[in-house]
């Protein structure tokens, strides 16, 4: 990725969960920033297809993207897709669709290319600390770990995420002791996984700063706080104590999804997946000991953006 550090550019994230766009002026600026639920990932679970009001959603949400960055005078870019994409048997099908309505490139990136670009963006505004940064991303159909202690970065992207989570065990209402049950096995398994297969997630544990990405995260620092209304400046950088993650948790999991929406800071269309996003945030706090995390709101699309400018 390249390309002049002087013009516009547009990059846009079509998540599992959220399609999300970022524009600034070529230097690294932001002059737009903007993310509406999408859930392109419904039924991807069960189908291995993308289903076509899904696409329909996400397609609608581009074209008005496509409107902003042109008139913010960005004309070059990329779309990156994620893991309901890279997961489909209609992907390509998806990515041409992407191209036209946009006019830009459409990449759809690999688990560790995703986790790469998260933990760029993540870290790139963040002062030295004594432990090893760790990222996690907890996505709609999978999350992501990455940190890089020893000058190399290591990825790991599990097949979990808040949509996944929901649609395999929990399901969409109050929380069954069965569903629980079944998805913290779930998640449980993919962190063993992740852990045999590269031993310096063991060697981290009890040592990181961990830093959380994406809409759970941000979604519970909003109900922590009481946030009616999004604020980047509250959101970005807070600090969340596992505590906070656990007691969330297991406050919605009581919850039907309309009694969730009462809570000042609930995101609309994040209020069934949430519990299911909040049970992976707690398994890898646990795994790694640690007792608390940093919010960060920049992210996938702040890491290609830098790509792109340089």
């Amino acid at each position: 990725m390249n390309g002049s550090v002087t013009e516009p550019l547009a990059v846009i994230d079509c998540g599992s969960n959220s399609t999300r766009l970022l524009v600034d002026d070529g230097t690294g600026v932001t002059l737009a920033r903007d993310a509406r639920i999408t859930r392109l990932s419904a039924g991807v679970d069960s189908t291995g297809r993308l289903a076509l009001d899904a696409v329909e959603r996400t397609m609608s949400v581009l074209d008005e993207y496509r409107v902003i960055a042109r008139r913010l005078g960005a004309r070059r870019g990329i779309v990156v897709a994620t893991s309901a994409v890279r997961d489909a048997a209609n992907r390509d099908e998806f990515v041409a669709h992407a191209r036209a309505r946009t006019g830009l490139d459409v990449r759809v990136l690999d688990g560790d290319e995703e986790a790469s670009y998260s933990f760029d963006g993540a870290t790139g505004d963040l002062v030295a600390d004594v432990g090893t940064t760790v990222i996690v991303d907890v996505g709609g159909g999978s999350t992501e770990l990455a940190a890089r202690p020893d000058g190399v970065l290591h990825a790991a992207s599990m097949q979990l995420g808040c949509v996944r989570v929901t649609e395999r065990a929990l399901g969409t209402g109050v929380v069954s002791a069965e569903g629980r049950v079944a998805a913290q096995r779930m998640i449980d398994l993919a962190l063993d996984e992740v852990f045999a297969r590269d031993p310096v997630w063991s060697s981290l544990v009890g040592g990181v700063r961990l830093l959380g990405l994406a809409g759970t995260v941000a979604t519970l620092v909003q109900l922590e706080v009481g946030l009616a209304e999004y604020d980047r400046s509250v959101v970005h950088h807070h600090r969340l104590t596992r505590r906070a993650v656990t007691t969330w948790r297991d406050r919605l999991a009581r919850e039907s999804p309309e009694q969730r929406l009462a809570h000042p800071g609930m995101v609309v269309g994040r209020e069934d997946v949430l519990v299911g996003g909040l049970m992976v945030l707690d398994a890898v706090m646990g795994r790694l000991g640690a007792g608390e995390l940093l919010s960060s709101e920049s992210d996938i699309l702040d890491g290609v953006a830098a790509a792109l400018r340089r």
